[in-house]
């Protein structure tokens, strides 16, 4: 099952990195923090980089997430997975997984989409967003994003992704 954690915003990597050295492999499958492609202009040159889907969260896969949550303790860094008060963890949906691993690529990354826009209809013609284009509620030509409602937990979270406008027609 996946879980998610809220972790401190600007250490998300350091974090990640310190609970797969210092979790047991037998409780913590995995630990990641998913990212996005996005165009970014670096010193007059727009260059592709990569940007945090979810700023100050991290995503465990285990299988028990109780477990889990003690082996946390001995990471020196602060740590809370999602749940309620009385420690009962709550794990992704089958269909928010689902939704992640539409968008993501082996390595946690959503890859830079591509498209057009036509009138009002926007239409992608590569990458994770084609077919999904009922999704994007906006779309930021200048930054080359789309931004996404994306459903965890039962709430609607903001999420941007890239997406490069090559032309717009009338």
């Amino acid at each position: 099952m996946w879980y998610v954690a809220q972790v401190q915003a600007g250490r998300e990597a350091s974090t990640r990195d310190l609970c797969r050295s210092l979790v047991s492999p037998d409780v913590l499958e995995e630990c990641f923090m998913p990212e996005y492609e996005t165009m970014w202009r670096i010193r007059g040159e727009w260059r592709l980089v990569k940007r945090l889907l979810f700023p100050g969260y991290l995503f465990f896969v285990t299988s028990d997430a109780e477990e889990l949550n003690k082996e946390l303790l001995r990471v020196p860094m602060p740590i809370r997975l999602l749940g309620n008060e009385e420690n009962s963890f709550f794990p992704l949906t089958e269909k928010e997984q689902d939704w992640f691993l539409s968008f993501m690529d082996g390595e946690h990354i959503v890859r830079m989409s591509e498209g057009y826009i036509k009138g009002d209809k926007v239409t992608v013609t590569r990458g994770p967003l084609m077919g999904f284009e009922a999704d994007i509620r906006k779309i930021d030509r200048h930054k080359r994003r789309a931004y996404l409602d994306v459903t965890l937990f039962g709430r609607t979270v903001p999420a941007s992704v890239g997406l490069e406008v090559v032309r717009k027609t009338a």
